[in-house]
């Protein structure tokens, strides 16, 4: 029997101001599937990214590739997740492009011959080979977009989590990523209020509102349902 790419069963979370953000979550997706997660902003569908590589921890029980969330096993954990995040530059820090995609596989002690393999392969998946010594901070979004997810593919991760990864960008720079999001064939993870990028790359909604899933199944089926969209704060564009 194949493990779920990632397994959450009754998991809550709680902020430490007391404010709680989760309630009784049960999720399974599995390997190789692709997963939206959507519902308007304080849904809780960050909080709930930020629980599959255990920068949170609720109550419950997490497991991703098999594996518990737990200290002990992070390491490992983090090596099965790549996490994109919204903004770009919370990502790229170093002087240059080859510095931020090698950062990785540098933290997972590759040699060098390995890890300049590796960055070229990653920049070569988003279409960015000729960006290897320019500056990061100095690209437009879209540029950023496509190192941040560099920066992650250069670790080989099992699973692929991005948080609003259209974000901000203006429509060549969307098409473009939706494109390269369309050849993803990792698991894929993507919260989004982008509901037409949604459509036409996951084939699996969860709608999450006020930190309950209240939807989990086709996307098609939820889009279809315009008074579902309008009672969890959604609206798919004309």
């Amino acid at each position: 029997m194949i493990n779920p790419a990632i397994s959450i069963n009754n998991l809550n979370f709680s902020y430490p101001d007391g404010h709680p953000a989760l309630y009784n979550l049960n999720l399974q997706i599995n390997p190789g599937e692709k997963v939206a997660l959507i519902g308007p902003n304080g849904a809780g569908k960050s909080t709930l990214l930020l629980h599959l590589n255990g920068i949170l921890k609720g109550t419950g029980e997490v497991r991703i590739m098999g594996l518990a969330l737990e200290t002990r096993n992070l390491p490992a954990i983090r090596s099965h997740v790549g996490l994109v995040f919204q903004n770009p530059d919370d990502q790229l820090f170093s002087p240059t492009v080859f510095e931020d995609v090698a950062y990785g596989p540098i933290y997972q002690g590759l040699d060098a011959r390995e890890i300049n393999g590796r960055v070229d392969e990653a920049l070569s998946d988003v279409q960015m080979q000729t960006y290897r010594e320019r500056v990061s901070h100095h690209l437009s979004l879209g540029e950023k977009k496509r190192i941040a997810l560099a920066t992650v593919l250069s670790m080989h991760p099992d699973i692929l989590v991005l948080d609003e990864p259209t974000s901000g960008l203006d429509p060549r720079a969307r098409r473009d990523l939706i494109i390269l999001l369309k050849g993803i064939k990792q698991t894929l993870v993507i919260a989004s209020h982008d509901l037409l990028m949604v459509r036409e790359i996951v084939p699996r909604a969860v709608i999450l509102d006020k930190g309950y899933i209240v939807f989990d199944g086709k996307t098609e089926n939820a889009l279809q349902d315009k008074s579902l969209l309008i009672a969890h704060g959604l609206e798919l564009p004309a």
